[in-house]
């Protein structure tokens, strides 16, 4: 329940985030509140000056600042790893507890708080906290949300082309969006076996959503998804998938 609830707070997050940037309003230096002055205009600042770098390429100065701000996020990602390897490792005592004290809404008030504390106690034991995990999300996503809506609404975004396609309109030929969706259910199926059954659903669900998206949305967006996605599928195999390849190794 503490997961969902998490989950739903993140959802709220992000839907509050939408509505600031939904107008879709071009961003400038005079646009008011505070999301937009201090989160979205800068990072639409960075896209402009990052361009004229490149003589006026918008679509190299997206390929760059979408690296530039997943190397930015890095440590926090492999903070949110960390904590998540260590609350799988302490999944069988946490099992082993909810077995103790049964399952399901009719357990009995008194046991549910007896294995809340022995939780508590477990969590404390061996230095592991339960939340550690969420606040990264909470850093990243915002930033995120940011960088999207700074290339939604960086006017001259969409006057610019880049290899096949315009960035002001949906890839013809469909490739983009198609690449986006590959990598994100590459990107998710790296990361599947901390899913719980229900979870797993995401694995389609997503690269779905994503491939949707890119064939109406500009394909500005469709390059920034290509780019993050490939970026973190190189830092999921090296972060993730070739660190439970040593332990298997090690253990054997």
């Amino acid at each position: 329940m503490k997961k969902v609830g998490w989950i739903l707070l993140i959802i709220v997050l992000l839907t509050a985030l939408a509505g600031c940037g939904a107008n879709g309003q071009p961003i400038t230096a005079e646009t008011e509140g505070i999301w937009n002055h201090f989160f979205v205009y800068p990072l639409s600042w960075v896209l402009i000056s990052v361009a004229d770098l490149f003589n006026g390429s918008f679509g190299l100065s997206i390929v760059v600042v979408t690296i530039g701000i997943r190397l930015f996020l890095l440590p926090l990602m492999v903070k949110q790893q960390k904590s998540s390897r260590a609350m799988q490792a302490l999944r069988p005592e946490m099992d082993a507890l909810q077995k103790k004290y049964g399952q399901g809404t009719k357990r009995d008030p008194k046991d549910q708080q007896k294995m809340q504390k022995e939780l508590m106690a477990l969590y404390k034991d061996s230095g592991v906290n339960p939340m550690a995990g969420c606040l990264p999300l909470f850093i990243q996503l915002p930033v995120m949300m940011a960088f999207y809506f700074a290339i939604m609404r960086t006017e001259v975004i969409a006057l610019h082309s880049f290899l096949w396609f315009d960035l002001g309109a949906p890839d013809p030929l469909y490739l983009l969006p198609v690449i986006a969706g590959i990598t994100t259910f590459l990107q998710v199926k790296m990361t599947s076996f901390q899913l719980n059954d229900q979870m797993k659903m995401i694995i389609y669900i997503m690269p779905i959503m994503i491939v949707v998206a890119g064939v109406t949305l500009p394909s500005a967006l469709s390059l920034y998804w290509v780019v993050g996605n490939v970026f973190m599928i190189i830092q999921t195999y090296f972060t993730v998938v070739r660190f439970e390849q040593m332990k298997t190794e090690v253990t054997k």
